[in-house]
């Protein structure tokens, strides 16, 4: 299968599109966060509140989005995390095996823990029902190289839906061209309830639009909003999420002192995720929290060293030791299972 907005990835690939940003961070320990919607800026800063209380500050950096945050991780210097939308997995997975390009933009690139489920939004004006009724309309799809612009090019590629134009811009820009007609729909990713749904700009005159084609499963997994989970949409509506995962790189060789500082934040950060997750369910920023489940790992994608040193039950933080969790354990034994079979 082939994807139209390969095209943006493979730029992005071959000219170091955010590498030219890479400049040595003024801390040791950053993590790259889409600031657009807040939901993964708030998951970031959850985690950053952990390091803090261990004397690890961990810096939270604002980026358009998870193609900025996988080439984040993979390009800047002590960048050693990044919140990512499976999609961008799903496009590189697609083109492992025949671009070397890609092959080597993912070389190094590791699982370091699955984080949540993101909703894929599509509001529209009144005679848009269903994703066909896009053919020949204007979708607004956020950001250029944003999550939503690149789900968007796949659902579209993968229904052979050709709409008449995908169009750029934030967040704001697309609720104001939606109210004032310059786009027929808008498609946004993330967790739901969406601020930028919750401000009363939306009315009566505009709905969600269901998406029920069974062919999308094999990508996405079929879920339902509430009723009410915005003003204007009183019923309930099936539609589609992607895994939302915190990556890293593999920084297991330790061949230097970059590489064993790295590491030791890497196994340091999981383990303190992981020992404390009941807090973060308890009293975290975002309610996605209540919904991780730590054995969703995507398949094809391996788990960093470092990953696994931190989750080892005898690992300790040099703050505290972290109490082990049954979580822990079950995600340890799926991760033990995965290893044998390689």
């Amino acid at each position: 299968m082939k994807f139209a907005a390969f095209n943006s990835i493979a730029i992005a690939v071959v000219t170091g599109l955010f590498s030219g940003a890479a400049g040595a961070q003024e801390a040791d320990r950053n993590i790259m966060a889409s600031m657009e919607g807040g939901s993964q800026t708030l998951i970031a800063r959850d985690i950053a509140e952990l390091g803090d209380r261990c004397g690890l500050p961990l810096n939270v950096l604002d980026s358009h989005g998870s193609l900025e945050n996988f080439f984040g991780v993979r390009n800047r210097h002590n960048t050693q995390f990044g919140i990512v939308d499976s999609d961008i997995l799903n496009y590189l997975s697609a083109y492992r095996g025949s671009n070397a390009d890609v092959r080597q933009a993912i070389e190094g690139m590791r699982i370091m823990l699955p984080l949540y489920d993101a909703e894929v939004h599509v509001v529209a004006r009144e005679g848009i029902n269903s994703l066909h009724d896009l053919r020949g309309k204007r979708l607004g799809v956020g950001q250029k190289d944003g999550t939503a612009y690149l789900t968007s090019q796949l659902i579209l590629d993968i229904l052979h839906i050709k709409v008449a134009e995908r169009v750029s811009g934030s967040a704001d820009e697309m609720i104001e061209l939606l109210r004032q007609g310059e786009i027929d729909a808008l498609l946004k990713v993330g967790n739901a309830p969406m601020p930028m749904f919750m401000d009363g700009r939306l009315g009566s005159s505009f709905h969600m639009v269901p998406i029920t084609d069974e062919v999308l499963h094999a990508s996405y997994k079929p879920v339902t909003l509430p009723a009410g989970t915005y003003s204007f949409q009183p019923a309930g509506v099936r539609t589609i999420a992607s895994k939302t995962l915190l990556m890293t790189y593999e920084y297991g060789s330790e061949k230097n002192a970059y590489y064993k500082n790295s590491c030791k934040a890497v196994a340091d950060f999981t383990n303190l995720i992981v020992g404390n997750l009941d807090e973060l369910r308890r009293v975290g920023h975002h309610p996605k929290w209540k919904t991780l489940n730590l054995t969703e790992i995507p398949k094809g994608w391996e788990v960093g060293t470092c990953v696994r040193k931190g989750l080892e039950p005898t690992y300790e933080v040099s703050c505290a030791q972290q109490a082990e969790s049954a979580e822990n354990e079950q995600y340890l034994d799926l991760l033990h299972e995965r290893l044998k079979q390689r």
